[in-house]
């Protein structure tokens, strides 16, 4: 086991009506908040009326841009920065999933001091503050709420990347799972894949740490016996709150405990496709993950045949790539690219755009080759 440091200043308000105290949290930080949200949903279903609500009603001025897309782009997070710097405001308060939280993490650390976002990203500039941030989630899957990271998108560059910095762990984080009844099945299963996808991350990351291990065959189990009941009965109040806690834990650090680093090859794959073609964050590591497993066979075998038989009993390479499958399957999300829409004529441009990005992983690295190898089982999926 490596030695390691455990810290998470996060404080989490979560279960049913805890955002009843969200305006008397806010009001520790200042008057004036930015209020990031997303493209509607949050307006629909009644979330953003009940936060304005709480906020007003504890004196705090709100600053608002909405619109915020799924898998965020850097111009969104340019104009909401110039906005809050404008405004002069006091705190950051996201209401959302890891699209609007991820942006709003880097609008806190660049409004002070007059940063690019961009520049931020590729660590070209280094905040030195930031903001207080307070989230509301809205969707259980990136563990954005309890972390330090953030995924951003420049399409000028072909990038999309992520950054980690201690700054951007929100102050307060409430996270009410009666605030997730109204996410759609499609990415309601989506965020079931991406959590799975976290926590197999570290598993195949570098450094044993027996007890964390169980800690991350302990969060699929849970997250792939909950999925399935969750999109069957949505507004169960006991499905989506062990969905969410799932999500919250496969990336708030616990799962690196004891261990050197994550992998998160598996992501820079699912990056390049939603760059490309939009895709849900969630469908793509669906894709992804069962293609990186078959390529990396030979490399971490025994680390496959430890979780099929943790998790089904059957140490079968072969076959515990396809239960991943399958159960990905279940959940109605993609493990084939022709499946989310990306016909074969596309082939040549995910391999170039991998390689262009030197998409690749911390423990096993990709070459050219392998790139292209992984792209023809996202299609085929032969072994």
């Amino acid at each position: 086991m490596e030695n390691f440091i455990a810290y998470n200043p996060v404080k989490l308000h979560f279960g049913r009506g805890v955002t009843d105290k969200l305006g008397q949290t806010a009001s520790q930080y200042g008057k004036k908040a930015l209020f990031v949200y997303g493209k509607g949903s949050t307006v629909k279903h009644g979330y953003y009326a009940k936060i304005k609500k709480q906020l007003e009603k504890s004196g705090i001025e709100t600053v608002e841009y909405k619109g915020i897309k799924s898998n965020p782009v850097y111009e969104d997070v340019e104009a909401a920065i110039a906005l809050a710097r404008k405004e002069k405001v006091d705190m950051v308060i996201a209401l959302g999933g890891g699209s609007v939280i991820d942006s709003s993490k880097i609008i806190s650390m660049c409004v002070q001091e007059d940063l690019d976002s961009w520049q931020v990203m590729t660590r070209k500039q280094l905040p030195q503050k930031s903001l207080p941030l307070i989230t509301i989630l809205t969707l259980a899957a990136t563990g954005t709420e309890m972390n330090a990271a953030a995924v951003l998108q420049n399409h000028k560059t072909g990038q999309k990347i992520g950054y980690v910095n201690p700054l951007a762990y929100p102050k307060h984080s409430f996270t009410d799972p009666e605030f997730t009844y109204s996410v759609p099945k499609n990415y309601t299963a989506y965020g079931v894949v991406d959590m799975i996808a976290h926590a197999l991350e570290a598993y195949f990351g570098e450094g044993t740490s027996r007890l964390t291990d169980k800690f991350i065959i302990s969060m699929i189990q849970e997250a792939m016996h909950f999925g399935p009941l969750v999109l069957k009965e949505p507004e169960n109040y006991d499905y989506r709150a062990n969905v969410m806690w799932v999500g919250t834990t496969a990336l708030n650090g616990m799962t690196n405990w004891g261990k050197k680093t994550g992998d998160w090859g598996v992501h820079t794959l699912g990056h390049e496709l939603s760059l490309q073609f939009d895709i849900a964050h969630g469908a793509s590591l669906s894709i992804a993950y069962p293609a990186w497993m078959k390529l990396q066979i030979e490399k971490a075998g025994n680390r496959i045949a430890s979780l099929g038989q943790a998790l089904w009993g059957d140490g079968d390479l072969r076959s515990t790539i396809r239960n991943f499958e399958n159960f990905f399957e279940s959940m109605e999300s993609p493990i084939r690219l022709q499946q989310a829409g990306i016909d074969v004529d596309k082939r040549a441009n995910i391999v170039d755009g991998l390689n262009a990005n030197q998409a690749s992983g911390a423990v096993y690295p990709l070459n050219d080759q392998e790139r292209e190898k992984l792209v023809g089982f996202m299609y085929e999926g032969a072994l």
